[in-house]
C-alpha cells in the first residue's frame, strides 16, 4: 500500500513539473513563417509556423471582430513549435497561420482544430478568391460547423502556387486549447475512423459493463452492482460530453446546456463513484468514513444543482476540485480498508490508483496545463477501461468472497448442528438413563415396603403366581411362610406408633438375617403381617426357619425410649404347594395355619393341614 502513495506521489510531482514548465512563448514577431501545404514535412512541424495574439479584456484586439479591425501595431507571438494551451482567461485569442501551394495542382487540405469545448470560433480564409468565414463553437448550433465532426475542420483549398492566410479567433469561458494540424483528406478520414474505432470500443465496453451490472442488480437484488453500473454510465457520458460526442448527437441545439454538462455530468459521476466506494467498501454506518462520504454524496448533489446556476468557468472549476478530492478521499479509504483486512479493497486500490493519475493529467490537459488533449483523452480512456475491468474483478473476488464465507457459514452450521445434534442426543441418552433409573426406582418403591424396605403386597401379587407355575413345571416345591406380630396393638397403644415402627424394622432386620438365599423372597403384606416365599424349599425346612426366626427374635428385645425393654412374639404358618392347588388356595392354607398358631397360645408355628382329596 505504501508502495502505491509512493508512486502517486511522485506522479503528481511530475505533474506539477512538467505544468510549472510551460513558460509564455517568447519571441515577438511582426510576420508569421508561411507554411507550405504540399510538404509533409512542414505540415508535421506546422506550430513552427503559428503566430498568436492575446487580447485582454479592454484592449482593441478584444474587440476587434474581424481581422481588418486587428490595429496593425499589435504584438504577435510565434508559438515557436508548442501547442497552444491556455489556463483559466478572459482573453481573446487569435492565431495566423500563412499557407502556400507550391505544388502544380490544386490541392485540399483540412486544418483541424483538435478541442471540442470552446465557445466561439471564427475561421477566416483569406486567398486569391476573397476571404470565407466560419463562425462556430459551443456558443453556435453544431450544424454552423459545416462539417458533421465533434472537432472544428476547416477545409483549406489552394490552387497551384497560390497563398492564403488563415485567421482564428477564439474565445470561451473555461480554458482554451488550440491544438492544430493540417492534413491531408486522406489522412483526416484514416485518423477520424481510428479514433471512431477506439472511441466505439471504449463506450460500447462502458455500455456492456453498465447493462451487465444492471441486470446483476436486477437478478440479485445487490446495491453495489446498481452503483457500479450507475458509475459507469455518468462516468462515460461525462467522457462522451468532454469528447464533444454529446454536443454532437444529443443536444446540438442547445448551445447554453453544451457548457452546464460538462460540470452537472462530473458531478453525477462524483456522486455515483461515492456511493459505488460506500457500498463495494462495505463501510459501516455511522462511522466516521460513512460520514465523510456522505459528505461528499451530499457535495456531488450541491454541484449538479449550481451547475445550472453558477457561471461555467467558476462552476467547472469547483466541480473539477471536488471530484480530484472525492478521488482522492476514496482512493485512502480503499487503502484503509485494505490495511484492515477487507481483501476486495486490494483490487479497488488497484483500479482507483490508475483513476487517479489519469484524473489529475485529464484534468491539467483540460485546464490548459499541459499540452495535446487529444493523446491526454486517449490515456483518460486507458485509466478509466482499466479502471471498469480491475473494479469488475474486484466485484468478482467480493463474490467469490462473500461466496467462501456463505461455505463456510453453511460448514460452520452444520457442525454446529451435528454437535447440537450430538449433545442433544447425550442429553436424550442422559435423559432416557436417568428415567430408566427413576423407573427402577419407582418400580422398586411401588414394590417395596417404605418403612422396612422389604417387598409390599403387590410384589406378593405378581411374584406368588409365577412361583406356583414354575412348581408346577418342574415340580419343585414350594412353600409360603405367613408371620403375624403378636399382640401388636398393645405395642403401639402403650409405646406409640414411632416405637410400633421401629419395632416392626427390627422385625424386618431379623428377617434378613434368616431369609438368605438369593431365590428366598420376604415381605411386609400388613400392617405387621409378614410373607416368607420359599421356593425349592419344603414344608419342614419352612418350620424349621420360622422357628429359628421365632426363637432370635424372643431373645432380642427393643429398647424403648425410657431404658426399658420389650420382648416381641410372632405367630407363623406354613404351607406347602401341592398338585393342582393354585396361588389363592396356597395362601389361604397358610393362612389358616397362621391363624390356628394364634389359637393355640401364639409364638409358635403351624404346618397347614394336607388338602383332602
Amino acid at each position: 500500500m505504501l508502495l502505491y502513495l509512493r508512486h502517486l506521489t511522485i506522479l503528481a510531482m511530475l505533474l506539477l513539473t512538467t505544468s510549472a514548465t510551460m513558460a509564455a512563448y517568447p519571441a515577438k514577431t511582426a510576420n508569421c513563417p508561411t507554411l507550405d501545404a504540399s510538404s509533409p514535412e512542414q505540415r508535421e512541424a506546422l506550430m513552427d509556423h503559428v503566430c498568436y495574439l492575446s487580447a485582454p479584456p479592454g484592449s482593441p484586439t478584444h474587440d476587434a471582430g474581424t481581422p481588418a479591425e486587428l490595429p496593425a501595431e499589435a504584438q504577435w507571438k510565434a508559438a515557436n513549435g508548442h501547442d497552444l494551451v491556455f489556463s483559466h482567461t478572459n482573453a481573446v485569442y487569435w492565431v495566423r497561420l500563412n499557407l502556400h501551394n507550391s505544388s502544380d495542382v490544386r490541392r485540399l487540405w483540412y486544418l483541424k482544430l483538435n478541442y471540442p469545448l470552446l465557445d466561439e470560433v471564427t475561421f477566416w480564409h483569406s486567398g486569391n478568391h476573397g476571404t470565407a468565414v466560419i463562425a462556430t463553437g459551443d456558443q453556435h448550433p453544431f450544424m454552423s460547423r459545416g462539417i458533421d465532426y465533434r472537432y472544428f475542420l476547416l477545409p483549406v483549398t489552394l490552387g497551384s502556387k497560390e497563398h492564403a492566410t488563415i485567421t482564428v479567433r477564439v474565445h470561451s469561458s473555461g480554458a482554451l486549447n488550440v491544438p492544430l494540424s493540417l492534413d491531408t483528406p486522406e489522412a483526416t478520414i484514416a485518423q477520424s475512423n481510428h479514433l471512431t474505432l477506439t472511441h466505439g470500443l471504449f463506450y460500447g465496453a462502458l455500455l456492456v459493463f453498465a447493462a451487465f451490472n444492471l441486470l446483476l442488480f436486477f437478478s440479485s437484488g445487490t446495491g453495489y452492482y446498481f452503483y457500479n453500473a450507475f458509475y459507469m454510465a455518468s462516468l462515460g457520458l461525462f467522457l462522451f460530453a468532454m469528447g464533444g460526442f454529446a454536443n454532437q448527437y444529443f443536444w446540438p441545439d442547445s448551445t447554453g446546456f453544451a457548457n452546464t454538462s460538462i460540470p452537472m455530468l462530473m458531478s453525477i459521476s462524483t456522486l455515483a463513484m461515492t456511493l459505488f466506494g460506500r457500498s463495494f467498501l462495505e463501510i459501516r454506518p455511522d462511522s466516521a468514513t460513512d460520514r465523510v462520504l456522505k459528505g461528499q454524496a451530499l457535495a456531488s448533489l450541491s454541484l449538479i444543482a449550481m451547475a445550472f446556476v453558477l457561471p461555467y468557468n467558476k462552476s467547472i472549476v469547483l466541480s473539477t476540485t471536488v471530484a480530484l478530492i472525492i478521488i482522492g478521499s476514496l482512493f485512502v479509504i480503499g487503502l484503509i480498508r485494505w490495511r484492515q483486512g477487507y481483501l476486495p479493497a486490494k483490487w479497488y486500490v488497484m483500479a482507483w490508483s490508475g483513476m487517479l493519475a489519469g484524473a489529475l493529467i485529464y484534468a491539467l490537459a483540460a485546464f490548459g496545463y499541459l499540452a495535446d488533449f487529444l493523446a491526454r483523452e486517449i490515456f483518460m480512456q486507458a485509466a478509466v477501461g482499466a479502471q471498469v475491468i480491475l473494479l469488475n474483478y474486484a466485484m468478482v473476488q467480493r463474490w467469490r468472497l462473500l461466496n467462501q464465507k456463505l461455505l463456510n457459514v453453511e460448514q460452520n452450521a452444520r457442525t454446529e448442528l451435528e454437535l447440537k445434534v450430538h449433545e442433544r442426543t447425550a442429553q436424550l441418552r442422559n435423559t432416557m438413563r436417568e428415567l430408566e433409573r427413576a423407573n427402577r426406582q419407582l418400580a422398586t418403591l411401588s414394590l417395596n415396603d417404605a418403612l422396612t424396605g422389604l417387598h409390599n403386597r403387590r410384589h406378593l401379587d405378581n411374584l406368588l403366581p409365577e412361583l406356583c407355575a414354575e412348581s408346577r413345571r418342574n415340580g419343585q416345591p414350594l412353600t409360603i411362610a405367613l408371620l403375624d406380630a403378636d399382640h401388636f396393638k398393645a405395642v403401639n397403644d402403650a409405646w406409640g406408633h414411632d416405637f410400633g415402627d421401629q419395632c416392626l424394622q427390627h422385625i424386618a432386620d431379623i428377617l434378613r438375617r434368616h431369609v438368605k438365599r438369593p431365590r428366598d423372597v420376604t415381605i411386609r403384606f400388613g400392617g405387621e403381617e409378614f410373607a416368607i416365599l420359599l421356593p425349592g424349599t419344603s414344608a419342614d425346612g419352612a418350620m424349621r426357619l420360622c422357628e429359628r426366626i421365632l426363637e432370635d427374635l424372643a431373645s432380642a428385645p427393643v429398647k424403648t425410649d425410657n431404658g426399658k425393654s420389650v420382648t416381641l412374639t410372632m405367630s407363623a404358618g406354613v404351607a406347602g404347594l401341592v398338585p393342582g392347588e393354585d396361588e389363592r388356595d396356597l395362601f389361604r392354607r397358610a393362612d389358616d395355619a397362621l391363624y390356628r398358631a394364634k389359637a393355640a397360645g401364639r409364638n409358635r408355628t403351624e404346618l397347614s393341614a394336607p388338602v383332602q382329596s
